[in-house]
């Protein structure tokens, strides 16, 4: 997430280090700094405050271009300063959370490795392969922890829905879909400068449908598919086109073939007619898994049985850090776990840019002030259903699909 809006699974060992090797558990509270607490990063204010009222951490400062006011923050303030490393320096910050543009991940992660300081690093991590790359390398190289916000993928449902793959529940899992039909106005392309952007000032921004706001479709039917590192991706396709007035993707599928074997096939859309709960399906032999992501909830439906509906909890990535930090549990989400995640980024960044649809695929409600693709919803289900792509399932818009090794 980046201002604007938390692959895997836990890892078995967790021997990712507290800090540099031999260094000791931090004891509570753990102090961190704020980079970015507009947006999406009112979000981090609060969980961050629930973690302050439970003792687990101290917020003690705040990165922004312009300074909030107490009555914007709602409180008295800690430390602010427009100077992320200054500010890091000032305060002796154990952690630093970074929800800023995507083009500003790579760089202030690494300012804040490079002094030691712990990351909370919202997803995407990064806008192109290679700087998530110089990202996740200079932080293992500095010894510190990096949790990415894939915040789907604290989910105790992943490990739960994983373990019913593992005992053979819906047969041999042969691919994985992902939908997710949403809908956002055209405010939403204006609430920054980078907004539905692929570029700015000639930097990589890639700003669409599947990299920022239904990323987590991705990174959890990446996840559940088993393939979640760099070397796990062979191929990508992605067919990626916009009814809005922007640079980026506002419709999009991407197919994944990996080294399993099996397919792993994502479609979403920010032009629903009538939006709905994205998720992600879990195809195998003798029946299948539906994992309703952002409400933690799972569907079985298998040869021989009756549905069954499991609902689950979920681990707060932050929490998780800070566990990780003084506890020594081990991290739910790190850097080369979203690797797979980020071909796919890579893939679309390489890709053309997303072509417009033509006038008579789209229609604005102007009520609402947003632009429909009517039938969507439909070719969005049956791509997670079928794993093939748009143009697969006939629709006529639908640009040659690009293929990425």
């Amino acid at each position: 997430m980046t201002t604007n809006t938390g692959p895997t699974t836990v890892p078995a060992s967790g021997t990712t280090p507290l800090a540099a090797p031999g260094s000791t558990p931090l004891a509570p509270p753990v102090t961190i700094v704020l980079a970015g607490a507009r947006g999406h990063g009112r979000w981090h204010v609060e969980n961050i405050r629930r973690l302050q009222d439970k003792g687990l951490v101290r917020l003690v400062g705040i990165c922004e271009l312009t300074p909030l006011t107490e009555e914007e923050f709602g409180g008295e303030l800690p430390a602010q300063s427009p100077d992320f490393g200054a500010l890091l320096d000032s305060t002796g910050a154990h952690v630093a959370v970074v929800c800023t543009p995507i083009p500003t991940h790579t760089d202030l992660a690494l300012a804040a490795a490079k002094r030691g300081v712990h990351l909370l690093l919202e997803k995407p991590p990064a806008p192109s392969y290679a700087a998530f790359r110089r990202m996740a390398d200079g932080v293992a190289a500095a010894g510190v922890a990096c949790q990415i916000g894939f915040q789907s993928l604290g989910s105790h449902a992943v490990p739960a829905i994983r373990e019913l793959i593992a005992k053979g529940a819906i047969g041999t899992l042969t691919g994985v879909g992902g939908a997710g039909a949403w809908a956002r106005d055209e405010a939403y392309y204006r609430r920054a400068p980078w907004a539905g952007k692929r570029r700015l000032n000639g930097v990589d921004v890639i700003d669409g449908a599947l990299t920022n706001p239904l990323a987590h479709a991705v990174a959890t039917a990446l996840a559940l598919n088993g393939t979640t590192r760099a070397e796990d991706v062979t191929r990508i396709e992605t067919e990626l086109v916009r009814a809005n007035d922007i640079e980026s993707d506002d419709t999009s599928c991407v197919r994944v073939t990996t080294v399993q074997g099996r397919p792993v096939t994502v479609a979403v859309t920010l032009c629903a007619e009538h939006p709905g709960e994205p998720y992600v399906l879990v195809h195998g032999s003798e029946g299948r898994i539906t994992y309703w992501y952002k409400q933690d909830r799972a569907l079985l439906q298998r040869a021989g049985h009756g549905p069954e509906e499991f609902e689950y909890g979920s681990t707060d990535l932050l929490e998780n850090l800070v566990a990780h930090l003084t506890d020594g549990d081990a991290l739910l989400v790190e850097p080369d776990s979203t690797g797979a995640f980020m071909k796919v980024v890579e893939a679309i960044r390489q890709a053309p840019d997303p072509a417009p649809l033509p006038t008579d695929a789209w229609q604005l409600i102007p009520a609402e002030n947003r632009r429909v693709v009517p039938g969507i919803e439909a070719l969005v289900t049956a791509a997670a259903d079928t794993l093939a792509l748009y143009s697969e399932l006939g629709a006529s818009w639908a640009p040659p699909k690009e293929v990425s090794t």
